[in-house]
């Protein structure tokens, strides 16, 4: 059985319930919380290799992939056991649609976790996806044609408009958005519960009435403080916070003290639900990913206690910034996430909710075809997975350019330029999350600037 100190909270960013009024999108109050949805935010910081995740598998698309990528194929090539990027040693992917005409794609033999998943019709690849702010080619990035995301390139930046839509100080991020409708619906008694971060005070879960809430897979306490001077004191502390804040003239006193009180009483909350609930017993890897996604898996099992039926998680990896020994460290970073990712999905299948949550992977961006050695440059577009019961996996959606230099979305380098824009790729889960159009555009305010239709893979 979990108990609390196995499974403790490490914070709460939460400070109580910001007004929406002014926010149209969410004054409908129309979102549906019927049932128990969750998202799950796999986030891969440093950028990951788009290139060396969905590779080229026909023989002329790998011919010319692996002319450009002479160096970092024979680093592989270099390492103990042999090259993991041999043709012959990938995994292919037969897509259900017949989109890319002779081309076909592969994963790396770490991603078998997500190969077997895409096989069984659960996982689904969305090509070519990144921040954009209107749609563009080669020639509109070259000629100063297009408008373009500000400060490119940059990780800190790019990963605040991956999750917000602006560079690094946005306050809001889209899977705050998605929960304040469904708050604003009434989904989750507890609004506090809504966003929940294994990745610190992420501005992804930051919405206008929900915030991250931080917990740990490690076992860190909640309030170090408070479990120092031992449970009289903490007693007696809560109780003063319980009392004084409606008594504060100072304001910033009044929040501090709704936040300790907030932070106690949901910490004893989900301590107490987690010491009564069998937890699940899915194996997940002893990883930094694994342990993270066990954690999800263990909050999820709780979420009747609770009372939630919408939830946005949010985990974390790192090491992707790959500018050199990338044949040395990727592999292991892709093998935790395929692995991990597997028994995430098996977890959800154990608690009868594999139909009801969707977990996606997103970067800072991806990287250059064009190698520097034995690593690759930042670059913009990138590849990524969708994975869950609902998901109409077993193909690839959006497009994946061809191996090669110069063609339409090439900025440079081999450097993808995003044919489907972060917005379009959170359109159709913010759809099956429950959010109907007028809070889908609130949430997602780029929306409109790109075609509609979809991507279809929800």
């Amino acid at each position: 059985m979990q108990n609390r100190r196995d499974f403790m909270i490490t914070s709460l960013a939460l400070a109580g319930g910001s007004v929406l009024g002014g926010i149209p999108g969410y004054q409908a109050l129309a979102a549906d919380t019927s049932g128990y949805r969750a998202l799950v935010c796999v986030f891969l910081f440093g950028g990951m290799d788009c290139h060396d995740t969905v590779l080229p598998y026909d023989t002329p698309s790998w011919n010319s992939y692996a002319d450009i990528r002479a160096s970092l194929l024979a680093a592989y090539a270099a390492q103990p056991g042999g090259s993991s990027r041999d043709r012959q040693a990938l995994l292919p992917l037969e897509p259900a649609s017949a989109s890319f005409g002779s081309r076909q794609f592969a994963l790396p033999p770490q991603l078998s976790g997500l190969h077997q998943l895409f096989e069984q019709g659960r996982a689904a690849v969305v090509g070519n996806v990144g921040p954009l702010t209107e749609p563009t080619n080669r020639q509109g990035y070259l000629g100063n044609m297009a408008d373009l995301p500000a400060r490119l390139f940059s990780h800190n930046d790019q990963q605040s408009t991956w999750m917000s839509f602006a560079p690094e100080g946005a306050p809001l991020g889209w899977g705050g958005r998605f929960g304040d409708a469904a708050v604003s619906a009434g989904a989750n008694p507890e609004a506090i519960f809504t966003e929940i971060s294994l990745t610190g005070n992420s501005v992804f879960l930051s919405g206008e009435r929900v915030s991250p809430y931080q917990i740990s897979p490690e076992g860190v306490p909640s309030i170090g403080l408070i479990d120092a001077v031992g449970d009289e004191f903490a007693a007696l502390l809560q109780n003063h916070f319980r009392s004084q804040g409606a008594n504060r003239s100072n304001l910033f006193e009044r929040d501090f003290i709704n936040l300790s009180r907030v932070s106690q009483d949901a910490n004893a909350l989900l301590g107490q639900a987690l010491q009564g609930s069998a937890g699940v017993s899915t194996p997940f890897p002893a990883s930094a990913l694994g342990s993270q996604l066990r954690a999800v898996a263990q909050t999820m099992a709780v979420r009747d206690s609770l009372e939630t039926s919408r939830q946005v998680f949010m985990v974390g990896l790192g090491g992707f910034d790959t500018h050199s020994e990338q044949a040395a460290d990727l592999p292991a970073l892709q093998q935790d996430i395929g692995d991990s990712i597997a028994a995430f999905y098996a977890a959800t299948e154990e608690l009868g909710i594999a139909e009801d949550v969707v977990t996606f992977t997103a970067a800072d961006f991806g990287r250059t075809l064009i190698v520097n050695g034995d690593g690759t440059d930042h670059g913009w577009g990138g590849h990524h997975f969708v994975v869950g019961g609902a998901v109409k996996g077993g193909d690839i959606y959006g497009d994946i350019p061809v191996a090669a230099l110069g063609h339409d979305q090439d900025a440079g380098n081999g450097r993808l330029i995003p044919q489907v824009a972060v917005e379009q790729f959170a359109a159709p889960m913010g759809r099956w999350f429950g959010l109907d159009e007028q809070q889908l555009n609130t949430a997602l305010p780029g929306l409109a600037r790109f075609p509609a239709g979809g991507l279809g893979f929800l």
